[in-house]
Order: structure tokens, then sequence, then C-alpha cells
């Protein structure tokens, strides 16, 4: 009886394992259903095939060939043409002030007045000794002719005392006008007018002021501004080409602004220094200037352009398209398919934003102008279009469009 319900046992305790074997079988396939079930809804969308590499936007411009002027680099500084301190020549008080700090002046203008009264009157002076002189030798000369005609009654040496007399009247003449001539001179000199002219500095003596000769102060400084001078130096090793060049007649020469974006003026090279200075290699050089629009002004700072010759068949690129590399200079050629080489060139001389290519490249070519900085050999490259051009908002317009498509699926 023990043993039958032992089995009983047995058999009930296999059930209950079955049972919950098959349980545990039913909860992992449906976990691995739903699992699957997830995967499959939220799974990620094929990503679209890689683009092929857009062209580089870079700016071309052509190789050309032609006339290029050969131009020495400089920098110099302005010097005014004339540059006069004036000082009073004589003694006495400033009445008047004839001009305005910053005026230009022409030569004879009223610049001051010194009071010119005592200076008046030496003049009178003089001029009453002169009245006063010239009736003495007048009467003297009467006398004279009175002793002449007496003949024998009057003795030989009151004659010749008599002579003695007139001559030393007469000479008493002449000194008297050179005193005239002197206190005229010293009134003039009252009346202090513009030697040159040029452009007055600031007033350095104010009405009411006792001036004097020999005071080092000056009224006022007039610099001459038309013409006006550039010294400005070049290395020694141009001194050959700038005396060709003078040699073959005037050089024109370019004043521009010390950052060498503007052109200030022109004018022509007048002097060539005698000698080279040992210390530091370079020639100096003066060129003048008309100057009447005032452009220059004294002691400013300017570069120098000296326009010595041409060269008649130049082959030249844009200075930007000049590159440095590891093994010297190259330029971006761009081939028919819009693909970029490096070309290796080698250069001349560079002038108004142009360099001159003496070895690499040919008339025609097209090059990579800006943009190099993006590209390598090989790549492909596409004329950059300005901001507002048609073709530019066409294709920002396009970009919009594929970039909201895409963004809807």
């Amino acid at each position: 009886m023990r043993s039958v319900q032992g089995a009983d046992a047995t058999r009930r305790r296999r059930g209950g394992w079955v049972l919950a074997l098959a349980i545990l079988a039913l909860a992992i396939l449906a976990g691995a259903g739903g699992a699957y079930a997830w995967q499959r809804q939220h799974a990620h969308p094929d990503k679209p095939a890689a683009r092929a590499p857009a062209p580089v936007p870079v700016t071309l411009a052509r190789v050309e060939q032609g006339p290029l002027p050969k131009v020495l680099g400089g920098l110099g500084t302005v010097q005014a043409y004339n540059t006069v301190q004036v000082r009073t020549r004589v003694d006495g008080e400033i009445l008047k002030i004839g001009f305005r700090e910053g005026q230009v002046v022409r030569k004879g203008d009223l610049l001051a007045q010194i009071d010119p009264r005592p200076y008046q009157a030496a003049l009178d002076q003089a001029k009453a000794k002169k009245a006063q002189d010239e009736a003495n030798v007048k009467n003297a000369r009467a006398d004279l002719e009175r002793y002449t005609k007496l003949g024998d009654y009057a003795s030989r040496q009151q004659t010749d005392t008599q002579t003695a007399t007139v001559n030393q009247l007469t000479a008493q003449i002449a000194g008297d006008q050179a005193a005239i001539d002197n206190a005229a001179t010293q009134l003039s000199y009252a009346t202090i007018q513009a030697p040159i002219d040029g452009v007055t500095g600031f007033r350095l003596i104010d009405v009411g002021n006792i001036v004097n000769a020999a005071q080092q102060t000056a009224i006022v400084t007039i610099t001459q501004v038309e013409p006006i001078f550039v010294v400005y130096t070049a290395p020694e090793d141009q001194l050959g080409e700038v005396m060709r060049a003078l040699a073959a007649g005037p050089v024109p020469v370019e004043a521009w602004s010390s950052d060498g974006m503007t052109r200030l003026s022109t004018g022509r090279l007048d002097l060539v220094n005698n000698q080279v200075d040992v210390a530091t290699g370079t020639i100096r050089l003066k060129a003048s200037f008309a100057n009447k629009d005032h452009a220059l002004w004294p002691g400013a700072s300017v570069s120098t352009k000296t326009r010595t010759g041409t060269i008649p068949d130049a082959v030249t690129v844009p200075d930007d398209a000049v590159q440095h590399g590891p093994k010297g200079l190259y330029a971006f050629v761009v081939d028919d398919q819009n693909h970029a080489h490096m070309q290796p060139i080698t250069v001349g001389r560079s002038t108004d934003g142009r360099t001159q290519v003496t070895k690499g490249l040919s008339p025609g070519q097209s090059v990579v102008w800006r943009g190099q900085s993006r590209v390598q050999e090989g790549a492909l490259v596409a004329e950059a279009k300005p901001a507002d051009s048609p073709a530019h908002s066409a294709a920002h317009s396009a970009d919009n469009a594929a970039l909201a498509s895409s963004e809807a699926r």
C-alpha cells in the first residue's frame, strides 16, 4: 500500500516539473517574439549611398601675356621744398599778426607788424640831415665861385680851402643818402612779410610781445609744399637700373600711402645721391611732385614706386596665384575637366598685383587665384559664384528643397 502511494507521489512530482518546463518555454518564446516585433518596429531605414565629392569652389584667373612695367619699390619721407623760420630783424613791439595758423600764404603777404615809429623817426632825421648838408654845399660852391672870379685878388690858399670844403660837404651828402637808405631798410623790416609761398605753422609769438633781432624764437615757420620732395632709399644693387633709366629720360615716381593702398601723387626722379651708405647698403634718391592738391605733407611716411622701364612680352598671373610649397613655388593649373594640378613655376618681378612667370606656365591657361587652401592635387574645382548672383540663388533654393524633402522622409 505504501509503495502504491509512493509511486503516485512520484508521478505527481514529475507532472509538476513538466508543467513548469512547458510554462517556461512558452514565456521564452513570447519574449523572443516581442523582441523581434520591437526590432522590426524600430529598425532604422537604410542609409543613402555616399555621394561623390562636391567640387571645391575657387576663383580662377587666366595666364596673360603683355607689357609689364619695371617698378622698384621703396620707403621714404616727404620733405618741404623750402622751410623758413620767420624771425624779426629789428627790435620792437608786435602791433599786428597778419596770418592765421595753417594758412596758405604767398610771397610778400603780411605776417606781422612791429611798431614802426622809431624807425620812421630815424628815416626822417636822416632826410633832414641830408637837406641840411645840401644847403651847406650849395653855399660852399657859391663861395668857391666868388673866389675863383676874384682871380689874383684871392689867394691860392683860400681857393684850395674852399674847394676842399665843397668836396667835404658833397661827401657828407653821399653819407646822408646812405643813412637814409639804411633807415628806410630798418623801417621796412618793421613790416614782416612772407619770404616764400607756403603754409604757415603754429604762431609762436602773440600781439603785444616785445621782440628783438637777437632772439632765437621764430614768429612762425613757413613750409613750401608746391612743389614738394620725397626722399627715399633703394638697395645698392638697383643703382645700375636706376642710372640707366635716368640716362634714357625722365623717370616717373609714384608716391603711395604707407600701407600701399592709396596712390597719393605722381612725380619724377630728380636726384640720385653721390654715394652709397656703406652702413645700410642703400642709395638715397629724391623725387619731386607738383602737389597741387596737397596730398603730400612734410614729414609724412610714404611708399614709392619708381618705374624704370617695361618688359614687352611678360607672362603674368595674379600675385595670389603663386603658392609656396616644400619644393618651391607652384600654382594650381586647371585642366579641361576642371581638375587642379600642381605646377612648379619660376617667377620674376611683381608689379601692380601681377607676378611675372618666367617658367612653368603658358598664356591662356587657367590657374586657381583664390581658394587654394581646400584644393589638393587632382581635386575637382568649380568657379565660385558671388553670393548675390542668380546662379547662387538658384543653387541655394535647390539645396533648401532637397533638405526639406529629406526631412519629410
